[in-house]
């Protein structure tokens, strides 16, 4: 069963940066793609932004684009998420997602929180 575990959520101002880390406890397979959701209150979760292991493409949802840099650390299965110039609409519950072998697996979400 893989495990993943997301930090570095918090409370940042508006235009400020944060870094998110996903770490998974195996990757099964070498290939994988493993990325970013969000669900703010009252929303539907979203997928924001993915990289596939196979090639490295990176995919990045319209309100993220420019602000936001997915990458890893194959060394330590580890996937973070760079955001930038945050914005209030940026608040939400940040969930790591993978999908290896066709299953699906999901982290405890972490939170952000983009207030001044």
């Amino acid at each position: 069963q893989v495990q993943l575990v997301e930090s570095g959520g918090g409370l940042v101002q508006p235009g400020g940066s944060l870094r998110l880390s996903c770490a998974a406890s195996e990757f099964s397979s070498d290939y994988y793609a493993i990325g970013w959701f969000r669900q703010a209150p009252g929303k539907e979760r979203e997928g924001i932004s993915c990289l596939s292991s196979a090639d490295g493409t990176t995919y990045y949802a319209n309100s993220v684009k420019g602000r936001f840099i997915i990458s890893r650390d194959s060394g330590v299965n580890t996937v973070h998420l760079q955001m930038s110039g945050l914005k209030s609409e940026d608040t939400a519950v940040y969930y790591c997602h993978a999908n290896i072998l066709s299953r699906s697996y999901w982290g405890q979400g972490t939170q952000v929180t983009v207030s001044s």
